[in-house]
């Protein structure tokens, strides 16, 4: 399919009718967003309204810009040079980028774990839960060691370690790691969870406790989650967003986007016939 023709569908496409969906007030919401790494734009005018307490799914090509997108939401796109962003992004209805929230304050709100777990290697598996803790000051241990406790307790990570929370962070298996740094995002009691293909690094199984972790999840948070896998994305998610060539082409209800997409594109795309 060719460009013109992309273009063609995605104007046929009114974001703005999703948006008005959404009965009560987002959690977040993208308005007019763009974003550019220097003279390239990755990602033109998105309109995307995200439920709280619900999972919603960033699916599409690679390349697509759903990394981009996830990284917008808490600020992290602006940490690559020459990057800059254009729009809004509303939580609780304010902008993030007006300058009336604080960086550090918009990162403590809005959580990220990314495709390869990353525990620091030279910290315990203790120190690693509570590693934003201690950037933020704190250091009242007691405090520090019933954080651990509950944020390793929420990733149900807490019985497998708790007799040796000494151990390096890296010493864990894949899919425990990964574990420990939703642990380590929890730990600072964010209020949206991003999650960039959190599973990509995983075996079936580990894949599986992440899934139902995900699940429980939302009951607390409002998670934003990246995934190539649409079975993945039918499993978890309650909202799906289709992104293609940095256009939000269609969202809506999981249940719609897989199995009544309004657009011929979505169809191909979650049918396997691209991508």
């Amino acid at each position: 399919m060719q460009r013109e023709e992309i273009e063609t569908v995605h104007e046929t496409y009114t974001t703005a009718q999703a948006v008005r969906s959404v009965s009560e007030q987002p959690k977040v919401e993208l308005k007019q967003l763009s974003a550019f790494y220097g003279k390239k734009q990755a990602l033109y005018d998105i309109d995307l309204a995200i439920r709280p307490n619900q999972v919603t799914a960033l699916i599409g090509p690679s390349g697509c810009g759903k990394s981009t997108l996830i990284r917008c939401i808490n600020r992290m796109h602006e940490l690559v040079p020459d990057a800059k962003v254009r729009g809004q992004v509303l939580l609780d209805g304010s902008n993030i980028y007006s300058g009336s929230l604080n960086v550090v304050d918009v990162r403590r709100r809005i959580g990220m774990v990314f495709q390869k777990p990353n525990p620091f290697p030279n910290m315990s598996i203790a120190d690693n839960a509570v590693a934003g803790l201690k950037l933020d000051g704190v250091r009242n241990k007691d405090k520090l060691e019933e954080a651990a406790r509950r944020s390793l307790g929420q990733v149900y990570l807490w019985e497998e370690v708790k007799d040796d929370l000494k151990r390096s962070g890296a010493s864990l298996s894949g899919g425990q790691q990964q574990r420990l740094c939703i642990a380590r995002a929890l730990a600072i009691e964010p209020e949206v969870i991003l999650m960039d293909e959190p599973c990509s690094a995983l075996d079936p199984t580990a894949t599986a406790k992440i899934e139902e972790l995900i699940a429980e999840l939302k009951a607390q948070y409002t998670v934003v989650i990246v995934t190539h896998n649409m079975q993945q994305a039918s499993r978890v998610a309650d909202y799906t967003a289709f992104l293609y060539l940095g256009k939000l082409i269609e969202y809506g209800k999981t249940t719609t986007i897989f199995e009544n997409p309004r657009e011929q594109l979505t169809e191909r795309y979650v049918t396997g016939k691209f991508g």
